[in-house]
């Protein structure tokens, strides 16, 4: 059926729908039902995923404008509308962020013994104690920077924290301004002394500021801070000699990139606010877009909200979340036994966090570097953690004489120095390192060992995951891996290693959907396969797990799909611009996303097939950036009985009514709640009883063995799907 609608009404904007995602993450701040420090961890979280979107997507969409660009998303709004929107809505969203903080978190820290207090506040032996803390600590770093026709406006670097101080001179009788900055070496929350009670660093400079400026009579100060254009501007550059020289310059030249918003306290006079954005607008790279009082926001009394993050530190585990111990998959828990001998077996699927990534990943890379029999490793890096075991294990390999080859993608934003470490790490120690494609990103996440086994057969060992190798967000997002021998995916692996460290332009792959080459279309045919079943009266379904879905030719097929009778349920934790329910064009699609204690990670795609269901995992989520602008990897999982624990966890997520939001035909969300005689369904929570999840009434006490976790998977999921 022809849809009724523009094409634009048929599409929510990107940007739009992201803030939409990060009024969740505020949401959980908000929420009672979430642990103190909990609800502290996702204002911190809310307000530092505010700062990239500013540092980028704002910033883009600001030189957009400033650069006459008529570039019109699917939903039509050019850039000038979109950033009016954006404001209204950052506008709405800091209102409630700071009526959060200071109308329920503060107060309720104070009740529970933890207090930021102000200098007035402090008791005598506080004020001792922090004022020792100045002079020995902060007194030294400080740098008083005057503004006058001899001292021009000073440099001031992205997200620091500054002290607008206003002084008059009494010998002249003339007033006079000065920027301190905010030391990031030191404790934003300072300790007074008694357990559990600080004062915010910016507070105990401005109490001392007659020390910095002796002579001079301190009017006042207040602190601002400045968000700059963050992203790298690789696409600019014709031509690249060097990859890793090239990242290096752009992101020593990001320090200088345009200001695309001040931050400033509350109480700020319009005279200072006036000359803040005068000054800002007064350099050479803001002729790119002056900024204007749209682009000045004042916050309360805090500003650079990410610190609180700090206070989830503190040994106080009645306000948060119960600690956990990641479960060892039953198969890996003999850890005498090779785990290539299990590999080669039978397949092998593990679900971080709820499942060790340690004892699963890590210890194949280890266990690889170690092996004697192992003759090559070759590995993909887009981000991984400073104590990683992996990285070690691939210097010991290379030292120990294999062929060990990392593909080290140096444009992961904001990791880009980490990872140009790593790459000069990795290469004094033998290992072959790659820098991937030009104009592509390598965002797959996939690691192939070569080994000769005591059969003397040369077999691959393939892991493929959704995660990075990254020891510390395994703790934190939801990543699901698959460990195969299978032959196919061990040849398709190499072809993908040769295509990122040689001239091999592959296209044509036997299992893997691989992009920019195959991914899209495999992906756009899957779905037409369910259209087809769903016109010939067979059994068709789509259910989608994803972190975001953006790309206007996989939304369309989707809607023909569901005009076509298939029933589609997608799982799309941020940006969605993809309409439900829309009559006539997607009525038989539902969406929803899940925010929680751990970031939705995993990407799993279902399709129902007329009963031969089919199972795929990988990096890459429904954008045109991941199909045509990033090298990545989804997997099929072949193994029957690897379907009912995948089955399973699709389950749990699509029955949640308590993280779950469901997403209406107008952009906005709504999150569900249980019932009055319906038990609470938390995917998370189910998941750290059983890494699979379980969807029945109840909560065990205990979690059930292996063998009865197969068992329910095989009897209660078999018969609802």
């Amino acid at each position: 059926m022809t849809p009724k609608l523009p094409p634009t009404a048929l599409f929510i904007n990107r940007e739009l729908s992201w803030l939409e995602f990060n009024a969740r993450v505020l949401h959980e701040a908000t929420d009672p039902r979430v642990p103190l420090l909990e609800r502290v961890k996702f204002l911190s979280i809310f307000s530092t995923n505010l700062d990239e979107f500013y540092m980028v997507r704002v910033a883009g969409l600001r030189r957009k404008v400033a650069q006459g660009m008529a570039q019109y998303p699917p939903d039509g709004l050019t850039p000038a509308e979109q950033l009016a929107a954006i404001r209204r809505r950052v506008s709405e969203l800091l209102a409630r962020r700071d009526a959060c903080l200071y109308g329920q978190l503060l107060p309720l820290l104070a009740s529970n013994g933890i207090e930021l207090k102000r200098m007035s506040e402090l008791s005598p032996p506080e004020w001792m104690a922090v004022d020792e803390f100045f002079e020995s600590q902060v007194f030294p770093v400080l740098t008083p920077l005057a503004v006058d026709p001899g001292h021009p406006f000073p440099y001031i670097s992205n997200l620091s924290l500054s002290l607008a101080v206003e002084l008059r001179d009494p010998d002249q009788g003339t007033e006079h301004f000065a920027r301190v900055k905010v030391p990031r070496s030191l404790p934003r929350l300072v300790p007074t002394g008694t357990p559990h009670h600080f004062v915010p660093l910016e507070e105990l400079i401005g109490a001392n500021l007659p020390a910095l400026f002796p002579g001079m009579e301190v009017l006042r100060w207040f602190a601002f801070r400045i968000t700059r254009y963050s992203d790298l501007d690789l696409g600019q550059i014709d031509q690249m000699e060097d990859l890793l020289d090239t990242v290096e310059q752009q992101v020593f030249r990001r320090r200088f990139g345009e200001v695309v918003r001040i931050e400033l306290q509350e109480g700020m006079p319009e005279g200072l606010r006036t000359l803040l954005l005068e000054e800002l607008n007064d350099v050479e790279t803001q002729a790119v877009s002056a900024l204007t009082l749209d682009d000045v926001h004042e916050g309360g009394r805090l500003l650079e909200l990410g610190d609180l993050m700090a206070l989830t530190q503190l040994e106080l585990p009645e306000l948060k979340d119960a600690p956990f111990t990641p479960l060892v998959p039953g198969v890996l828990r003999d850890t005498a036994r090779s785990i290539f001998d299990i590999v080669r077996e039978r397949d092998l699927l593990v679900h971080h966090p709820f499942q060790s990534f340690d004892a699963s990943v890590e210890r194949f890379i280890e266990e690889a570097a170690r092996d004697e029999h192992v003759i090559a490793i070759k590995l993909t890096l887009y981000r991984t953690s400073g104590d990683t075991e992996i990285v070690t294990a691939l210097a010991d390999a290379a030292q120990a004489g294999k062929q060990v080859a990392v593909l080290v993608e140096l444009q992961a934003r904001f990791d880009e120095v980490n990872n140009i470490n790593w790459a000069r790490t990795l290469e004094r120690y033998g290992v072959h390192v790659a820098y991937g494609l030009p104009g592509l990103k390598t965002h797959c996440k996939t690691a192939l060992v070569v080994r000769r086994d005591p059969d003397g057969v040369v077999r691959r060992y393939v892991h493929l995951g959704t995660g990075n190798y990254n020891s510390k967000t395994a703790r934190l997002y939801t990543d699901i891996g698959l460990f195969t021998a299978n032959a196919s995916i061990g040849s398709d692996a190499s072809d993908l290693f040769n295509a990122l460290t040689g001239f091999s332009r592959q296209r044509l792959y036997r299992k893997l959907l691989v992009a920019p080459a195959n991914m899209r279309a495999r992906l756009l045919s899957l779905i037409e396969r369910e259209a087809a079943h769903a016109r010939a009266g067979r059994s068709a379904r789509i259910v989608a797990k994803m972190n975001a879905l953006v790309d206007p030719e996989t939304i369309g097929a989707l809607y023909a799909a569901s005009q076509a009778g298939v029933d589609i349920a997608l799982i799309v934790r941020g940006i969605c611009c993809l309409r439900p329910q829309v009559p006539d064009v997607s009525e038989r699609i539902r969406v929803q996303s899940i925010v929680g204690r751990f970031l939705e990670h995993s990407r799993l795609f279902y399709f129902a097939n007329d009963g031969q269901a089919e199972y795929y995992i990988g990096s890459a989520d429904w954008m045109p950036r991941n199909f045509d602008r990033r090298v990545e990897a989804i997997v099929p999982v072949e193994d029957p009985a690897l379907h009912a624990p995948l089955r399973a966890l699709l389950d749990t997520c699509l029955a949640d009514n308590r993280q779950a939001w469901d997403l209406a035909a107008d952009g906005t969300y709504t999150q569900r709640r249980p019932l009055d005689d319906e038990p609470e369904r938390a995917t998370h929570r189910i998941l750290l009883r059983d890494p699979w999840g379980q969807v029945h009434e109840g909560v065990r006490e205990a979690p059930p063995t292996e063998d009865e976790q197969l068992l329910m998977r095989t009897t209660e999921h078999s018969a609802r799907w």
